[in-house]
């Protein structure tokens, strides 16, 4: 057994009735996978054991919960469906689950609704948002009653990669014979947290945890050339607090980073560049990552945590204690 015990922060659920929705409505094979993943919480606890995580958040992974553009009654029936599911899971196992409650953020009107609706009754550790909706960025004004209202609750978001999307709605993947979980998610990654704080979404709402997947994805090597660029050319819609020491000082006090793929060694040790250890979360990304890689990304994870991480501390925050201090005030006692 893996010597670390670790809160797993990304991995995901998938009930059956959102698996029949995704085939029904075009996701087959979402975001040019082969297919949707098996899941049950059976299995998932299986892979805990396996690799000893005590805990496990659960969320929606791409497409999400709004699966055709435009249809918002569709979208708030498959999250209301996802996030009741999750919540009874949590209210049956508490000691292993948590979970992120899905926002449709297209549906401003539900999403308000939802929010308090997912805290409130159903006990969501947070919510989780895909990094586009169509083509719209997490910055959107269109979406900044919700994100003020997330801020009001001092809310944890969890963001999710998808497939890049236009302003249209239609998918720009120049190169489609690969998945876009291979590259494209990593670019999405970085496009949305730079449309955060581009839009002055981060600098308006301080209240907000913002959890980030796959070390940041395409972000670090970009972090000094968007805020630079922003702080010496100065645009309409720019947000002026924008420059590369307050991005930095905002991403290692407003930002969580999980170490979900191929995290380690050298991604890993680059972002260090950029963000303390008092950053960093585990993440299995089961089951879209399946059991045998879990395994074989947690084996790898254990071989070099020594290497980039002499500190014995550090280890421990990245493996369990920063995931305590997110979530150890919150409703969920892990």
């Amino acid at each position: 057994m893996a010597p670390y015990a670790k809160i797993d922060c990304h991995s995901h659920y998938l009930p059956p009735g959102y698996r029949a929705v995704c085939a029904e409505h075009g996701h087959k094979n979402p975001d040019g996978m082969p297919a949707i993943p098996e899941w049950s919480p059976e299995a998932h606890l299986e892979m805990m054991k396996a690799v000893n995580i005590t805990k496990s958040m659960l969320s929606i992974s791409s497409p999400g919960t709004h699966l055709v553009n435009g249809d918002i009654k569709l979208a708030r029936e498959v999250s209301k469906y996802c996030n009741d599911y999750a919540g009874d899971l949590k209210r049956q196992r508490p000691d292993q689950f948590g979970f992120f409650a899905s926002l449709p953020l297209s549906d401003v009107e539900g999403c308000l609704k939802e929010i308090p609706r997912a805290l409130d009754e159903l006990n969501a550790d947070g919510f989780t948002v895909m990094t586009n909706f169509y083509g719209s960025y997490l910055g959107d004004k269109a979406f900044d009653p919700i994100f003020d209202e997330l801020n009001r609750r001092k809310a944890v978001v969890f963001m999710h990669p998808t497939t890049p999307c236009l302003k249209d709605g239609t998918a720009a993947t120049p190169l489609p014979d690969f998945p876009r979980p291979v590259f494209e998610f990593l670019f999405d990654t970085a496009r949305a947290v730079m449309n955060l704080f581009l839009s002055g979404t981060v600098s308006r709402c301080p209240n907000i945890t913002f959890l980030v997947p796959h070390v940041a994805g395409a972000l670090p090597p970009l972090i000094n050339r968007f805020s630079g660029f922003a702080a010496a050319v100065k645009m309409p819609g720019i947000d002026s607090a924008v420059n590369p020491q307050w991005v930095k000082e905002r991403l290692n006090t407003q930002f969580y980073f999980d170490s979900a793929g191929w995290a380690f060694p050298e991604q890993m040790k680059g972002f260090l560049e950029y963000v303390t250890p008092n950053r960093l979360l585990y993440g299995s990304d089961f089951p879209f990552t399946q059991q045998p890689t879990v395994v074989f990304f947690s084996e790898q994870h254990e071989r070099h945590l020594q290497e980039v991480f002499p500190d014995e501390e550090d280890r421990r925050k990245l493996c369990n204690k920063n995931a305590l201090k997110i979530f150890g005030g919150h409703t969920s006692r892990i």
